[in-house]
């Protein structure tokens, strides 16, 4: 039994292996492309080499204010975000409990994914100031996605289980606990996942349009402004590595405790 584990743990751990070297391959592969991009067309105006968007990079991150502009942007998309899943959740909720609440509130749901993220950016700038623009379109744009996929996740939930539960009375919250949040977890994670990418793009596009002061929008908007591309693609490089590895810390802990909550008996 014990030999068993071991080799399941070696196996666990050559597959993951193979996963970091894939990635890492993947990685040089696109760098290689970019260099060559670079090379052929011999204008840094039009696509800096990595190497120097990378110097580029590290010249930035010896200043005060790009610190303080990548907490700025951060803190304002975060927060837009987890409004947005918290407020999606409830209305689910009470969607999932009340079809005259559902039919009042899923025309709002369409309208709010159909129109442009443009459109909302606009629109918002007349209602809010620049420096809360990011939170509420980071808000809108995660709102419907939470909305739908968790309010999926509670009609998914068997039924015969539900049944189960009101013959032996159960009370609400054990069956909360035990059959709508098993129910509705890969509902969430699905929905934690699609908001994160949402929340990031349009909450630095927000902000690009918004222009607040010390923000990675005004950044962005500035360096196009006067053609620093180096340092335009610096600030988008930064954008990236934060939205991924946010998400990754995110899902990392999600599973990890939907996992462990799956496992309790």
């Amino acid at each position: 039994m014990e030999q068993r584990n071991i080799s399941k743990d070696n196996k666990s751990r050559n597959n993951q292996f193979r996963s970091y070297v894939t990635k890492l391959l993947v990685l040089c592969f696109w760098l290689l492309v970019w260099e060559l991009a670079s090379s052929l067309i011999k204008q840094e105006l039009f696509i800096p080499s990595p190497r120097s968007v990378l110097v580029a990079l590290i010249k930035l991150s010896t200043s005060q204010s790009f610190w303080f502009s990548i907490t700025n942007s951060f803190v304002r998309i975060v927060l837009g975000f987890v409004l947005g899943l918290l407020t999606g959740a409830v209305v689910a909720v009470f969607s999932y409990k009340s079809r005259l609440i559902y039919e009042l509130i899923s025309p709002l749901m369409k309208v709010i994914k159909s129109t442009p993220v443009a459109s909302f950016i606009i629109l918002a700038l007349v209602w809010v100031k620049s420096d809360y623009l990011a939170v509420l379109i980071s808000f809108l744009m995660v709102m419907p996605v939470s909305f739908s996929n968790i309010l999926y996740g509670l009609k998914s939930t068997d039924e015969k289980l539900l049944e189960m539960a009101r013959v032996f009375g159960l009370s609400p919250w054990k069956c909360i606990k035990a059959i709508y949040f098993p129910a509705v977890l890969p509902f969430v994670i699905s929905a934690v996942s699609i908001g994160l990418g949402f929340s990031f793009k349009s909450g630095i596009a927000a902000e690009v349009i918004g222009r607040p002061a010390n923000s990675i929008g005004l950044n962005l908007y500035e360096a196009k402004l006067y053609l620093m591309i180096k340092e335009l693609f610096a600030w988008t490089l930064v954008i990236i590595i934060i939205s991924m590895l946010f998400e990754k810390i995110v899902m990392k802990v999600l599973n990890i405790h939907g996992k462990k909550y799956m496992h309790k008996p």
